[in-house]
């Protein structure tokens, strides 16, 4: 339907037929997990709609250099990013807002400027296609004003919006969208995906990726296996099998990584405190399977309500992101407050 767009047919099929009885909808709302192709999909539909795939392609954001225009950022003062808000826009009828800055969220400046530039008549055609990417990061003061172009939005306008969990955004907004969920792919999915992309370690890549093709494609093995071996360490500590002064040393490594944000460290925690739960009820593959047995082992001497504590102290250190929390400091009063348990 939707060439070179992995998984998901329903969502891909439920488009095509509001295309082919031109009844699209106004706004889209795209929800699902990390790399399961949501904003892929929308750059398909825009080259659907508009014509030249080639131009609206170069605005993938996982692309090298859209990555370094948007870790960039992150270095300028907010007076100069307030000044120039976030937007991708090599086609001139198919633009995409992404989070912006050290918070990476969508700023109101970046919504006004949607506001402001959806009045505009199309280059051609007779559609412009505007995608509000992770729009769940929108901050509070964006949100409501993006609801006010989600309320009237003029009729040249299509408006897709992705996010992780559509139950993070406002009720309000979630009414004004037609909901597509996007679900992961089924294991034939992924071994057929990577044969088809030629990925190194297949097999590895299908695992850490849970149904996930972008993320297949996307992850870093060996700077992987660093914050893997890192949030190893946190737990061996916190789970008093190691001594705290074994972990001196792995903080101030990660502490000296300005490059190393600290949700990358969350991520790679959350996937091994799965894979202890897993281990620790005895069900369920794991997805850290070359690691196997030194999680085996640490299993073996956790609780249930342990490992269930955990999780909920990794989420509120994960609620504190935005506000811009040091990662040795978080890391170790995760450290602390586990140990206590």
């Amino acid at each position: 339907m939707f060439e070179n767009f992995w998984g998901n047919a329903g969502a891909a099929q439920a488009l095509e037929e509001m295309i082919a009885q031109g009844r699209l909808a106004q706004t889209l709302l795209f929800s699902g997990p990390e790399g399961l192709g949501k904003a892929t999909l929308a750059r398909r539909l825009g080259a659907r709609l508009l014509g030249h795939p080639e131009q609206i392609e170069r605005d993938d954001l996982s692309l090298p250099h859209n990555l370094e225009t948007v870790a960039g950022r992150e270095k300028w003062p907010s007076e100069k990013r307030n000044d120039d808000p976030l937007q991708f826009a090599t086609h001139p009828d198919f633009v995409t807002f992404a989070p912006d800055g050290p918070l990476r969220q969508i700023t109101i400046q970046q919504a006004r400027l949607l506001k402001d530039q959806a009045q505009y008549m199309p280059h051609k055609g007779n559609r412009r296609i505007f995608v509000i990417d992770h729009v769940d990061r929108a901050n509070e003061q964006a949100a409501n004003s993006l609801l006010k172009t989600l309320e009237e939005p003029p009729g040249h306008l299509i408006l897709i919006l992705t996010a992780e969990n559509a139950y993070d955004l406002l009720p309000t907004i979630r009414s004004r969208a037609v909901p597509f969920h996007f679900a992961r792919l089924s294991p034939e999915e992924m071994q057929q995906f990577v044969r088809a992309r030629g990925l190194d370690q297949p097999e590895r890549r299908i695992a850490l990726a849970a149904g996930s093709p972008g993320l297949a494609v996307s992850i870093d093995l060996e700077a992987y296996d660093k914050r893997r071996a890192a949030m190893l360490a946190l737990l061996k500590v916190a789970a008093g099998v190691a001594p705290f002064g074994s972990w001196v040393p792995v903080s101030e490594a990660i502490g000296r990584s300005k490059s190393e944000k600290l949700d990358l460290y969350l991520k790679v925690l959350y996937e091994l405190l799965r894979d202890l739960l897993l281990l620790h009820e005895g069900f369920g593959e794991i997805r850290n399977l070359d690691i196997h047995r030194d999680l085996e082992v640490l299993a073996a001497k956790l609780e249930f309500l342990w490992i269930r504590k955990a999780v909920a102290k990794v989420d509120e250190i994960a609620q504190l992101i935005r506000r811009n929390i040091q990662k040795t400091i978080a890391l170790d009063s995760l450290i602390m407050e586990l140990r206590s348990e």
